[in-house]
């Protein structure tokens, strides 16, 4: 039943529960009509047995059989609903006196079986099936028993009667048990209406959910009115929510940049001195090959290393926009940028690629990027100086492996719950590893904090693999 919709599921259980009724009551109306069909055979018999007791007394003791013969095939003959069909006078030795079928009972012939198979008229009782019933009583006179008056009773009629009763219930319940159903069915799809249409503005998960209209909420303050409109301000939290979290990983964005933008500078002004250098020497010998020779490759080297830095941070800065698929470029623009922020701290980087192109043109570059961004940078502020930094990418099965080291003393604890868990947390630092973990899980992957064999610190990001099922 629990797999059943609602909409199905209540009319069944109506129509159940109609049926159990239905069939107590029909239990108790059938046992009282047998009360009564029991009730009126016996007062029937008991009328026969008054009759018969005051024609054949006198009759019995002058053994006038023909008179008495004449009585109970009288008796026996009556056309109506409940009647005698077979009447038998048996005297105190069991010997048969009288019979409405003398054929069957001649005169004379024991017939103590047929006495005992009688029911006495004072401990009668009816079973609704039988067709017949055989009922036997004491015939006295002048207060001397002259011996036992059976009587057998057809009681068709009565087994007819029961059958249309027992059809006109079984009709009736089926009717009311329908009738309830349907009720029910109509009663739990107009409840149900409402939901319906907020489980469609929902989406169902395959669609972002929509507000309700406000010209679609009903006037009033009925438990719909209330459904409705906490729904749309649920909806309105939602999306402030969403916004609230784009400016959060852009400005955590901005703010993974500035932390470079020291070492970035560092990185310009380093090759524009020496660029500066390599033109003043063009400029004192043009005319030796050599040295022009020599400065021109000074030139080549310093700009390209210039361009490698420019085109990583532009691409970092420009984020999701576009959501070009992932591609080794995008890692070595993150080496380009991580490199000085190691260089300068003294650290050593371990960098290893080994995911094919193929895997990781099935993620998103920008959400990727800025989770590498935001753990390597952290792994270089937690290594500290001298430390050592390393961040990895692997092929697993059908997932795609993201480890980052450090030497350092490991996430607080306090801070793992922004990274491992999505239970609010009180406001302060650790934005960035909220942010990395609302990324990973949008990308449907998963976060986990491990230790390497050489006893590095590593956080795990586990992420779907292109193709994979």
């Amino acid at each position: 039943m629990r797999r059943l919709p609602l909409a199905l599921r209540v009319p069944l259980l109506a129509a159940g529960l109609m049926v159990v009724l239905g069939l107590v009551a029909s239990q108790l109306v059938l046992a009282g009509l047998a009360r009564s069909q029991e009730r009126q055979l016996v007062e029937l018999a008991q009328l026969e047995f008054d009759g018969l007791t005051a024609a054949l007394a006198p009759l019995v003791p002058r053994d006038d059989v023909w008179e008495m013969f004449d009585h109970l095939d009288r008796l026996t003959r009556r056309d109506s609903g409940l009647r005698p069909v077979e009447a038998t006078l048996v005297d105190p030795l069991g010997r048969v006196v009288v019979s409405s079928h003398p054929e069957a009972w001649p005169l004379g012939a024991g017939a103590q079986a047929l006495v005992a198979a009688a029911v006495p008229v004072e401990a009668f009782q009816y079973h609704a099936a039988a067709p017949e019933v055989t009922v036997r009583a004491v015939l006295t006179h002048q207060g001397r028993p002259l011996g036992q008056m059976v009587i057998a009773f057809d009681a068709s009629a009565l087994v007819a009667e029961r059958a249309r009763a027992t059809r006109a219930l079984l009709l009736g319940n089926l009717a009311a048990t329908l009738l309830l159903a349907g009720a029910a069915w109509l009663a739990v799809r107009r409840l149900m209406r409402p939901m319906t249409r907020l489980i469609d503005q929902m989406g169902g998960g395959s669609a972002p959910p929509q507000a309700i209209p406000l010209a679609d909420l009903p006037p009033g303050d009925g438990e719909v009115g209330r459904l409705y409109r906490s729904y749309n301000a649920m909806i309105r939290a939602l999306d402030e929510r969403n916004a609230a979290e784009r400016r959060l990983a852009e400005r955590e964005r901005f703010v993974s940049l500035g932390r470079l933008a020291g070492t970035l500078a560092h990185e310009v002004n380093n090759p524009l001195g020496g660029l500066m250098n390599a033109v003043d020497t063009l400029r004192r010998y043009p005319d030796r090959p050599e040295v022009v020779t020599g400065s021109a490759e000074l030139l080549d080297r310093g700009l390209r290393h210039l361009r490698d830095v420019v085109r990583a941070t532009l691409s970092t800065q420009r984020g999701t926009e576009g959501e070009a698929p992932l591609s080794p470029l995008d890692l070595q623009d993150l080496r380009v940028l991580i490199e000085p922020e190691a260089e300068r701290n003294g650290q050593r980087l371990d960098w290893a690629v080994r995911a094919a192109p193929s895997c990781l043109a099935g993620l998103p570059a920008g959400p990727v990027r800025q989770v590498v961004l935001n753990l390597a940078l952290n792994a270089c502020a937690s290594a500290g100086a001298g430390g050592r930094v390393g961040v990895s990418l692997d092929r697993c099965s059908d997932r795609l492996r993201l480890g980052v080291q450090d030497s350092g003393p490991g996430l607080p604890e306090r801070l793992r719950p922004r990274l491992l868990s999505d239970a609010p947390v009180e406001p302060g630092g650790g934005q960035g590893l909220r942010l990395v973990r609302d990324l990973v899980v949008s990308l449907g992957g998963r976060v986990a904090l491990e230790t390497t064999a050489e006893g590095l610190n590593e956080v795990v990001v586990w992420l779907p693999c292109a193709g994979a099922a």
